[in-house]
């Protein structure tokens, strides 16, 4: 099927998706923050730039769209056109993604996820933060 907007139209779409700053993002630097934590963000000395480094815990935290990163929740929808393009390109971002984290592991840093699904609704968001919690102080 091809596309239904003009070459410009998509293009000013795709510069709309933010890397850093996102909903998930914040919410969850406002929840770390309320909770106590303290942090750098985007620390580009770092392997990957994680988006949220907590120096005094050796800890680093991404927060992932699910989508771009496949997760394989139902956020992670395939695109119907374009397929080899898309499959190629979501290899590259989870093959990068893997070596990123192995990469600030061996550098002595614990790596973190959470996922944009899990802050989907606030029930799940307070499970989500909690646990991220749990986990950055589980190490002190």
């Amino acid at each position: 099927m091809a596309d239904t907007i003009t070459k410009a139209e998509r293009s000013a779409l795709m510069a709309r998706i933010r890397g850093t700053n996102t909903k998930p993002e914040v919410f969850v630097r406002s929840a770390l923050h309320r909770a106590g934590f303290r942090f750098r963000l985007h620390n580009r000395a770092l392997p990957g730039r994680p988006d949220i480094v907590l120096p005094k815990h050796r800890t680093v935290v991404f927060v992932h769209g699910c989508f771009w990163h496949r997760h394989g929740c139902s956020l992670a929808s395939d695109p119907a056109t374009r397929k080899a393009f898309w499959r190629e390109k979501f290899a590259r971002n989870v093959a990068r993604d893997k070596r990123t984290a192995a990469a600030l592991r061996r550098a002595g840093w614990r790596v973190l996820t959470v996922w944009e699904c899990s802050l989907r609704t606030k029930a799940r968001r307070e499970q989500a933060v909690a646990a991220l919690v749990r986990r950055i102080i589980a190490r002190r």
